[in-house]
């Protein structure tokens, strides 16, 4: 157990950042399976803009590396040209 004061708020800090974080990296991830999974374009389309967004938050703020958010936009960019 901790013995200072500062290390105990430090335990309560990464606590709630880490549930922070995670919620944030999930529903950014459930929303890259979402577009993943549509076969319309125009409404893939609309919402490729709010997904990449999501991902530079993420990356932004250190949740994802800024290499992975790049990647997954591309890819998800070429997935969404590629439909019909």
């Amino acid at each position: 157990m901790a013995n200072h004061k500062s290390a105990l708020k430090r335990i309560r800090q990464t606590q709630t950042r880490r549930l922070h974080n995670r919620f944030y990296a999930r529903t950014t991830r459930s929303a890259v399976r979402k577009l993943r999974a549509m076969t319309n374009k125009e409404e893939a389309a609309l919402f490729l803009p709010k997904v990449c967004s999501m991902l530079d938050k993420l990356a932004k703020k250190n949740i994802i590396h800024k290499n992975k958010a790049a990647n997954l936009k591309s890819s998800l960019t070429k997935h969404v040209n590629s439909l019909q």
